[in-house]
Parts: C-alpha cells; structure tokens; sequence
C-alpha cells in the first residue's frame, strides 16, 4: 500500500493542485485539503474543529506551558474552535500536506448511540482529566480508510457515491481511538465537554456583541465556578482570554483581507476602547495594526 503523502500527492497532481497555497474544498462535502510548499512562523490562529490528517511535514502548538508537536502519520482531533499559536516545518523540502475533516454532528450523534447499544463505547471511557488537544497515530485501520477516501475524492463518481459512507467509517474509527473521548464528550448533552462547546458556539456567533462569563454559564445550566474549570480544562484559557484572542484574529482578518481601518476593525468585533485594541493587537501578534496592514 502506497503512503498517504503518496497518495495525496497523486490526488493534487489529478485536480491541479500542486501549486495550492493554503486549503480547499474537495469533491466530498466536508472534506478539505490543505498544502504549503514552506513551512511558516509562530503565528495566532483559530483552528477549526474537526479531525485533522497530518500526510507530510509537522507542526508545533504552542501553548503558555507546553508544546504539541504532530507531523506525518498523525491526526488531531478539534471537538470546537481554538485560538491557538502553531509553527510549521516542511520536511526534506517536501509540500506540508494533509486533510481536514468535520464531523457532521448528527452523524456523530448516531454513530455513538449505535456504539452504546453495543456496548462498544460507554460514559466511563470519557476521561475528564485528558486533554482536549493531543496528538495521535494514525491506526492500521484508520490508514486504510483514509486511502479509500483520498481515492475517491480524484473521481467524482467515487466522491458522490463512497464519500459520506467513508466520512462516516472515518469517524468511527477515531472513536475507537486514543481521541475517541472528545468526539464522545462531545455526543454527550450533558456532559462538561459538550456544554463547553455551545458556549464556544455562542461566543463564536456574537463574539461582536458584550459577552459576560455569567450568561455563558447560565446558558450552559453551570455555575460560574463549575463553568470556569471546566472551560479552562477545554481551551487552556479562560473565557475572557478566548474571546480576546477570537475578537483579535478577526480584526486581523478585516485589517488584511478587507482594508478596514484599526478603528472601524476594533469596533466591529466587539472593543469599545481604540487604543486598548491597539495595545493589545500588538501584543498578540507582535505588530501593530498600521504596521500589519502596510504589510497588505
């Protein structure tokens, strides 16, 4: 069986892709290819959930007390968006290439009901100490699937009739694996997992509006306290930390893509205070506003 960098190289070959510079959607819905020909600098990003194939070169998150390192061979598992920090290396001089995949939560849902009349899956697997962000290796099993989706995603025809039934046999085997817990505390309503993840939905979907730590707990039925921990166990960060950094790479995105001023970028992601947000922009992505968007 040829490698999944092989395989993946081939498909960007079929679908002219060798020159892409980023990610783009494929031929199976939900499914997205992504590629560098370099590696890039530390720099604030927000990762989006899903499973994330690493096919060839590595990456570092870093976080304020750690560091994760996952390269080829490996996969992550995103139950929700995060801000995070990463650096990636090209290796031998090779493309960065991999896959990223989201999981449909009814389809997620389904499969880990089926899996509990089974008896294959069960509350006490969800760990609550465990990190919500790991590396993994990607199984025998779980290798297998994906040269089945990454053959079906150079042919249409394969694409239209295989893909959905390979996505759904994708996911079950990360079930079944060593980060088979956040898909599962995700499935599950009541759970500190799940509960944290619609509030990242919440924040996500207003973060331009004023946020209170208190209506998110609310919200979510938790304590102020009992939320606090368990987001921080999630995220790395406390609420108000995540929203600073959502609300910042946002801004950052309207400076750069759309040519908006600092002033009108901080405004419309929710700051009051200019120059708070200029100190602060600063300090996240080491330049200031002007300076970044000279740079665009």
């Amino acid at each position: 069986m040829i490698s999944l960098a092989t395989a993946l190289q081939k498909f960007a070959e079929n679908t002219h892709l060798l020159e892409l510079e980023g990610n783009t959607k494929t031929s199976v819905p939900g499914v997205r290819f992504f590629r560098a020909s370099k590696g890039s600098p530390r720099h604030p990003l927000v990762y989006q959930s899903g499973i994330i194939i690493v096919a060839q070169g590595h990456k570092i998150i870093h976080f304020p007390e750690r560091q994760i390192q996952y390269g080829a061979g490996d996969y992550l598992v995103l139950g929700m968006p995060m801000p995070l920090e990463c650096e990636a290396f090209s290796d031998n001089d090779l493309p960065i290439m991999g896959l990223s995949i989201d999981v449909n939560p009814a389809l997620l849902h389904k499969l880990v009901s089926q899996m509990q009349l089974h008896h294959k899956y069960t509350q006490s697997d969800v760990c609550q100490d465990k990190s919500c962000i790991q590396a993994a290796k990607l199984g025998a099993a779980l290798e297998q699937t994906l040269q089945r989706l990454t053959s079906a995603l150079a042919d249409p025809i394969e694409a239209e009739i295989f893909g959905q039934d390979i996505i759904k046999e994708l996911i079950y085997r990360v079930l079944c694996g060593p980060q088979g817990h956040i898909l599962f505390g995700l499935a599950q309503h009541d759970g500190h997992y799940a509960r944290v993840a619609r509030a990242l939905n919440t924040m996500h979907a207003n973060y331009a509006n004023p946020i209170t730590v208190e209506a998110l707990a609310e919200d979510v039925n938790m304590s102020v306290s009992a939320f606090h921990r368990a987001f921080r166990q999630v995220t790395f960060e406390s609420p108000l930390q995540y929203l600073k950094k959502v609300r910042l790479v946002k801004a950052r995105d309207l400076i750069t893509s759309r040519g908006s001023r600092a002033n009108e970028a901080a405004f419309k992601v929710g700051y009051t205070s200019a120059s708070q947000f200029s100190r602060e922009f600063k300090r996240h992505f080491k330049q200031s506003p002007s300076e970044m968007s000279a740079q665009h």
